[in-house]
């Protein structure tokens, strides 16, 4: 066995051996590498076990080779100056390697060189070498500075306030907490965690603390200017650095609660214009009513007349101007107290709460009527919007949102027909009627269907020969129980359930089979007239669709002859003029049907493409007796011939009329006098019948 030099001369053999031995065992048994090595040569006398595997041998062979044989020229060339200052100055001397080992992970050791001058020398006869494998310690070293740098970037990169504190006093915090409470680090550290809690969160915060917790929870924080600030608290328990430390990150809740605030206020309001919108009112309308308290209130069904012209005429974003104008009005008209919504369209809802009398309401009616009457402003030019109104009283026309709305609905509907810019209160009669209107309205869709509706023709002779002209298609519905129905009986219905645009293709496509028919077997070489319905003329594919008729009844526009009411003039006067050129191009005529009980402007005349006015009926039922009654006719009549147009009169009963119409002049005479209206079959042998007509004499 290698015995290391260090034992005294002198000893007994035995004893060495010994001592030789406990060297050996605990040398190689503690987790340090040894050897030493011999000053003059340089090679290694001794080694422990796991220096010489370390390098690759075993503690015999390692021994006789000199430190470079071992470690490599390289590594020996790097340690060269620890030796020689060990062997020169007689000094220890420590430091660190960094290693690379075979998976290519760092592998530190720290090296301590202890020289070995043995007693009553000055010589260094050799040098201990004593090797520790410190990897572990550099490396929890290098995960701890790691760890401190991330902890410091994270808290300088967070958008979000983080406070550390120990035992409840601040240690450290990131700029976003500064400039969330308006304090600099400085203030802040040292001070107690609770110091920016708001007063009414102490004691929530406070138990937190003391139970230790790991927990996330809303709370609230003062600014240094003293402002609340909701936040919320994400805790967390930490060890670093062997302390145990509390972390709160502080996310600002404003932004959070901002946003669901706007979330909030679009689920409720219209995007257009800020009102409520329908379930948003509903659920107020339903929270007032049901308070033990609920003062008397009105509900106002608010719709804008004709509106959908506006749309059509100058597009939607101009329509949209308009409701957002409006809006503002009615706002502007109200009481703060009072509830505005927007339904959808042109429908406006208002709560009026606290009003007593009816009297009470009308004032508030006058008011909106007269505001939102005022032009607006739309394209450069001036609009007027007017609107129709129902009201329904709380509690005496229904005590359930659903019930006054729905009677409000329908005195808006009434006051629609009564005209425009109207309100109407409801009245229990009301209601039957809405009802007979839903029961009308169902039957007349199912009528559409079950082909139970029929054209009567009645005919247009010449004034003065008495010839057939024309003839005017009528509507006719035959009802399954009440019989053969005219239109008064129906048609407001129709038109208020927007059921007059099918009614109305399906009277053109039958009047249009008919004139073919008729033509094709030469019974009534003739065109038919047909009325049109405001709704179906306000379509702004209206010239297209007559286009279409004509085309799959195969028939050449000037078969049909299109009559107009002087309200539909005034209420689309701005898109006429190109509507009407357009109907005439496709060869149909066009004429105003009972004029002179509408509003017709005289210059409005003279900028539209008609061939015909019909005098309404109301004027030649008083004929001749009616002085200006014959007045006005006859003035119509020089009107219209002055214009270049032909002149019809309808409603004519007898002799007199018809000899007075034609002395002064109309083109066109139909009425009971002539035949009233029949069925297709009926018209086709009155024609056969009647012969060659001549205008009767007086004396009949």
């Amino acid at each position: 066995m290698d015995t290391p030099p260090v034992l005294p001369p002198g000893r007994p053999a035995v004893l060495a051996e010994h001592q030789a031995a406990q060297f050996r065992l605990l040398a190689d048994n503690v987790p340090v590498l040894i050897a030493i090595f011999d000053a003059v040569d340089r090679t290694c006398r001794f080694a422990n076990r796991e220096y010489a595997r370390s390098f690759g041998l075993d503690e015999h062979s390692v021994l006789g080779r000199t430190f470079a044989e071992i470690i490599g020229e390289e590594a020996a060339r790097e340690i060269a100056p620890h030796v020689e200052r060990v062997l020169n100055e007689r000094v220890s001397v420590n430091y660190e390697r960094r290693l690379e080992r075979g998976d290519g992970r760092p592998h530190w050791i720290e090296v301590n060189l202890i020289p070995y001058v043995p007693a009553g020398t000055d010589r260094v006869e050799s040098a201990f070498v004593l090797i520790s494998d410190i990897t572990r310690f550099r490396e929890a070293e290098r995960a701890a500075r790691e760890s401190e740098e991330r902890l410091t970037k994270f808290m300088q990169a967070s958008m979000e306030g983080i406070v550390f504190h120990r035992d409840g006093v601040i240690t450290d915090v990131n700029p976003p907490l500064c400039e969330l409470v308006g304090y600099t680090l400085e203030e802040l550290v040292g001070r107690t965690a609770l110091s920016t809690v708001a007063p009414d969160q102490v004691e929530v915060v406070r138990e937190v603390m003391a139970s230790g917790r790991e927990t996330r929870y809303p709370t609230a924080i003062l600014h240094r200017s003293g402002e609340r600030i909701d936040v919320e608290f994400i805790v967390r328990t930490l060890w670093f650095n062997g302390e145990r430390l509390r972390m709160t990150i502080v996310r600002d809740l404003r932004p959070h609660l901002d946003a669901l605030a706007r979330i909030q206020h679009l689920a409720e309001h219209d995007p257009l214009t800020g009102l409520l919108n329908r379930p948003a009112f509903m659920e107020r309308l339903r929270e007032r009513l049901s308070r033990p308290d609920a003062p008397r209130a009105a509900l106002l069904f608010i719709d804008l007349d004709n509106f959908k012209r506006v749309n059509d005429s100058l597009g939607h974003l101009e329509g949209d101007q308009v409701l957002a104008t409006v809006a503002e009005r009615l706002q502007g008209g109200l009481r703060a107290s009072d509830l505005v919504a927007r339904f959808g369209g042109d429908e406006f809802v208002v709560l009026l709460e606290d009003v007593h009398q009816r009297r009470d309401v009308q004032t508030v009616l006058n008011a909106l009527l007269s505001v939102v009457e005022v032009p607006v402003q739309a394209d450069g030019r001036d609009l007027s919007v007017t609107p129709s109104i129902g009201v329904a009283m709380y509690p005496e026309h229904g005590d359930s949102p659903e019930e006054l709305l729905q009677h409000a609905d329908t005195a808006m509907y009434l006051a629609k027909t009564a005209g425009r810019a109207t309100s109407r209160f409801f009245e229990p009669a009301m209601a039957q009627n809405a009802y007979a209107d839903l029961v009308i309205e169902a039957e007349l869709a199912q009528a559409l269907t079950a082909d139970e509706f029929v054209l009567f023709f009645q005919p247009q002779v010449d004034a003065q020969t008495g010839h057939l002209t024309g003839a005017e298609a009528l509507l006719r519905w035959r009802h399954p129980e009440r019989g053969l129905l005219t239109p008064d009986a129906f048609i407001l219905v129709a038109e208020r359930h927007r059921l007059m645009v099918p009614l109305g293709e399906w009277v053109m496509h039958e009047a249009a089979r008919q004139a073919r028919d008729w033509h094709e077997r030469g019974i009534a070489e003739v065109p038919i007239a047909v009325n049109l319905s405001s709704m179906q003329f306000r379509l702004g594919s209206f010239a297209k669709s007559v286009a279409h008729v004509l085309k799959t009844a195969g028939v050449p526009g000037d078969w049909l002859e299109l009559e107009l009411t002087e309200r539909m003039l005034t209420d689309e006067i701005d898109r006429l003029p190109e509507l009407l050129q357009s109907l005439r191009a496709q060869g149909l005529a066009i004429s105003i049907d009972d004029f002179g009980t509408g509003y017709t402007a005289l210059n409005q005349l003279t900028r539209l493409p008609l061939d015909k006015l019909k005098i309404d009926q109301s004027f030649v039922a008083v004929l001749p007796d009616d002085r200006g009654a014959a007045a006005i006719t006859r003035a119509v009549v020089q009107m219209a011939k002055g214009l270049g147009l032909r002149v019809g009169a309808e409603g004519v009963r007898n002799p007199r009329q018809w000899h007075l119409l034609a002395e002064w002049g109309c083109d066109e005479l139909q009425g009971e006098v002539i035949a009233p209206a029949m069925p297709a079959g009926e018209f086709e042998a009155w024609l056969a019948a009647r012969g060659k007509p001549r205008p009767p004499g007086l004396d009949i």
